[in-house]
């Protein structure tokens, strides 16, 4: 027994010791090392993200390559780009790491990998495939696949521009499945499918535009569903369902029809017996839908719910204390943007303790909702237009302090509104969104703290001056407040000169107030500063040189003051980035600076009712943004914060057609520009005709003489026109019959003359739209030819006809007087030629007088 004893410790130390050498001295196997290293030499990397890949040291050592303990075969390989400044041309080295377990190539632009599905498919060990933001161009079909042990597969963030392949959900294995966000259209595969496995499919921000198929819900080890805005529309599938593991269903940002109800009831099998007897069920996310009905109370029945987001959709009802019964889990409620009307007791006590509330727009009122006394742990509150009135309690201005977004806005609260404080321990991360607009709160402003980083106090009765709320901050504190909304209160004063208190502001809206003074100087610290509404005071003095210094900004709203003077160069010069620039009803005077064609942003130019005078800038063309026709990307203007997700969206006031509107949600795809009622004088530049992208513009009541440019039939966005009560003359360009999107024209009050272009859009003005000129034809009730008119058909020429004419004039006369001159010049000074000359005089003479003698004439 000794000896085989000491014969097993043999064994066993033996088996150590190689296992020891084989762990501390092994090395990666050379082909596969061949293989790494030849990828390191060819790929495209000037990123140097393979910087710790160095070639001739053992790569089981290099970053990112895993290799097995015992064999030495690289089993994991993990490349990371630089959001595509890693190049790799084709992945031909891939099937030397026949052992290959793991593989995860992200942010790495594979789009000249054109087979890189039939060498992935070469690796029969393959567990994890990642090739997540990789320009995947598309998902080639596949007969045979050798994935069979595959567990999981992230193919997002690419652009295939196709449809989901068959063999994608013939994957037995399959653990976790994420084609979200890859540009992919449907439908779905119809069934049968082989996803025994799946527990995660996540396939949002696509545009399948089907139905959701009925086998999705056959998974019965489908724990996670993200469908987010993926083009789903229709009802939810009918027939038998088998996913009760299910905890997270998100379909939020679809077309989804259907009565809620349906999904909580045995009549339709969407999920077995419905919703209500999925009790693993934690997170439902059906908001941004079509969804009709009422809340069904099943919902109640749902123990395990934390989350819950229906907002957005068409629901509509009462909702008692019965629909949250056993709802003990629930931390967030989002319904907002529904016809619902919220009906409990005055006493009642929730079962749950919730973090986030949204029931916007729900029916609250008319009294206060004391059930929110009750939730302790409260973060984020949203109660507005619930036809809420009366004072707000003091003790909900004290839970205030801990609530980090609240929105109590439209309704119909009175009042003064307390220092609207936040815990003195908050981290500097830590933010404070207060939305109390539209109400009928009064007295003077409330002092607030220094982590708020939006206060909306707007369209409300506050009074008295800006000073104390300004200017008394704690001057050990760094204030963080980003937008500051005033806007439609009875705030009178001057604006105070303390703006270096508030170092974060973005966005400050002091608009339709009794304000007076000039613009302070202090106000050149805000460099941040992208939004200033000063609009609808009674500002006076200059445009202040305190705003060269805030060369961020894109909005500048002071009209309807009594600002004067001139404006000055660093307005184009310093502010390259306006958009918006609004400076219509002062007293502003003087010639255009040539500065103004410098903001290529600029969308909207309202210099109306003032005293400039001098002609329209020749350079209007610069203004780009205003020359592009197909503008892409977002319709409304939006500034986000440096500290929360949530996004200030801008607005514009616009005077067009007559009338002023305000735009915010289209205000990107705004275009305008208004001179109207000034001094401006001269011609229409034909660079104004460049400018295709414009929609709107007013030149009227101003002295500006010469014809309207032909061009300004290339201005095919054109909705409104008013050129009234100026000198132009001319015809009507027929260019204007190609006006088809032109809905308001005003052109009276001139000295046009002829014949009205005849289109559909010119003759479906009214008459008072030419009034007060020389014209004939539809819609004017003067005919051309019975009046005694005859229009002149001749194609009238626009100035730069006009100037190649003069040029033309002027060459020639020139060109005489070279001639003529040089000619004269050569017969005075040699004499030589002069002799010539005058001998031939002589001899033209002579022979002309013989010819008349022989015709008889002398």
């Amino acid at each position: 027994m000794k000896v085989l004893a000491k014969l097993f410790c043999f064994f066993l130390f033996f088996i150590l010791g190689i296992t020891k050498f084989s762990v501390s001295v092994g090395i990666c196997r050379e082909n596969e090392q061949q293989a790494l290293e030849s990828l390191k030499k060819e790929v495209y990397d000037p990123s140097d993200s393979l910087s710790f890949w160095i070639v001739g040291k053992d790569c089981c050592e290099w970053k990112g390559v895993v290799c097995h303990n015992l064999t030495r075969h690289v089993i994991e390989l993990h490349i990371y780009g630089f959001f595509g400044y890693l190049r790799i041309n084709n992945l031909e080295w891939l099937p030397s790491l026949l052992n290959l377990e793991n593989l995860e190539i992200d942010y790495v632009d594979l789009s000249k990998a054109t087979n890189w599905l039939q060498v992935i498919n070469k690796l029969p060990s393959l567990v994890d495939l990642s090739l997540y933001n990789c320009s995947l161009h598309h998902i080639p079909p596949l007969l045979n696949h050798n994935f069979s042990s595959l567990e999981t597969l992230d193919l997002s963030r690419n652009n295939f521009s196709s449809s989901i392949p068959k063999w994608v959900f013939n994957l037995p294995s399959l653990v976790s499945l994420d084609l979200s966000d890859s540009n992919l259209i449907g439908p779905f595969p119809k069934g049968p499918v082989n996803f025994t496995s799946l527990m995660t499919f996540m396939a949002g921000f696509n545009s399948f535009n089907c139905l959701l198929p009925g086998w999705l819900f056959d998974l019965n080890n489908l724990e996670y569903l993200g469908l987010i805005s993926s083009g789903i529309k229709g009802a939810m599938p009918s027939g038998a369902g088998n996913v009760t593991k299910l905890k997270n269903l998100d379909l939020t940002f679809n077309n989804i029809e259907g009565e809620l109800s349906e999904l909580f009831n045995d009549r339709n099998n969407f999920l077995p017996a419905g919703l209500r007897n999925s009790f693993s069920l934690t997170e439902l996310y059906l908001g941004n839908n079509k969804l009709t009905g009422t809340l069904p109370k099943s919902l109640g029945q749902l123990t395990m719910l934390e989350i819950i987001d229906i907002s957005n959709n068409r629901l509509e009802g009462v909702v008692t204390e019965s629909h949250f019964t056993n709802c003990t889990q629930l931390r967030q409620f989002f319904a907002s943007n529904n016809d619902l009307t919220l009906k409990v007791s005055r006493n009642w006590i929730p079962p749950f303790q919730a973090i986030d509330i949204d029931i916007a727009n729900w029916n609250i009122g008319p009294l206060f909702p004391m059930w929110l006394q009750t939730q302790k742990n409260i973060n984020s509150v949203d109660i507005s237009n619930g036809g809420i009135q009366g004072e707000v309690p003091t003790w909900f201005w004290n839970l205030s302090s801990q609530i980090q977004l609240l929105d109590i806005s439209h309704n119909q609260f009175i009042g003064e509104v307390p220092t609207i404080s936040t815990p003195s321990w908050s981290p500097r991360q830590a933010y404070w969104l207060m939305y109390l607009d539209s109400n009928n709160f009064s007295g003077l402003l409330p002092q607030i703290s220094p982590n708020v980083t939006v206060i909306d106090l707007s369209n409300n009765f506050f009074s008295g001056g800006l000073s104390h709320f300004l200017c008394e901050t704690n001057k050990s504190r760094s204030y963080k407040l980003e937008v500051l909304n005033l806007e439609g209160n009875d705030l009178s004063g001057v604006i105070p000169d303390c703006w270096m208190n508030w170092p974060e502001l973005k966005v400050i809206i002091l608009r339709d107030n009794n304000l007076i003074g000039g613009i302070p100087r202090s106000m050149e610290v805000l460099n941040n500063l992208i939004s200033l509404d000063f609009r609808k005071n009674r500002l006076t003095g200059p445009l202040s040189s305190s705003l060269e210094n805030c060369t961020k900004l894109q909005k500048i709203d002071i009209a309807e003051n009594e600002l004067d003077g001139q404006l000055p160069p660093w307005l184009g010069t310093r502010l390259s980035y306006l958009i918006i620039l609004s400076l219509s009803s002062n007293k502003f005077y003087g010639e255009l600076p040539l500065e103004i064609c410098h903001l290529k942003d600029l969308q909207i130019l309202d210099l109306a009712n003032n005293s400039f005078f001098g002609i329209i800038p020749r350079c209007i063309s610069n203004l780009t943004e205003m020359v592009s026709v197909n503008k892409l990307g977002e319709t409304d203007i939006i500034y986000s914060s440096h500290y929360f997700e949530a996004r200030f969206r801008e607005s514009a006031m616009v005077t067009t057609k007559g009338n002023i509107y305000q735009y915010d949600k289209i205000l990107a795809l705004v275009t305008s520009m208004d001179m109207s009622n000034n001094n401006l004088s001269g011609d229409i530049p034909i660079s104004f005709t460049s400018l295709v992208g414009l929609k709107f513009c007013n030149f009227s009541k101003n002295h500006l003489t010469g014809k309207i440019p032909n061009g300004i039939g290339d201005m095919k966005v054109l909705e409104s026109l008013d050129l009234s009560e100026n000198q132009l003359s001319g015809q009507i360009p027929q260019s204007f019959s190609s006006l088809s999107t032109l809905s308001f024209l005003n052109l009276s009050y001139n000295n046009l003359s002829g014949k009205i272009p005849v289109g559909t859009q010119l003759q479906s003005f009214n008459s008072s739209s030419f009034q007060g000129n020389e014209l004939c034809g539809l819609p004017l009730l003067a005919n051309c030819s019975s009046s005694g008119r005859i229009p002149d058909v001749d194609i009238e020429k626009d100035e730069s006809d006009e100037d190649e004419l003069d040029w033309f004039y002027i060459s020639m006369a020139i060109g005489f007087g070279i001639s003529f001159w040089g000619v004269c010049s050569c017969l005075l000074f040699k004499r030589s030629w002069r002799h010539v000359y005058y001998r031939f005089l002589d001899s033209c003479w002579e022979s002309l007088c013989v010819k008349l003698q022989i015709w008889g004439w002398i």
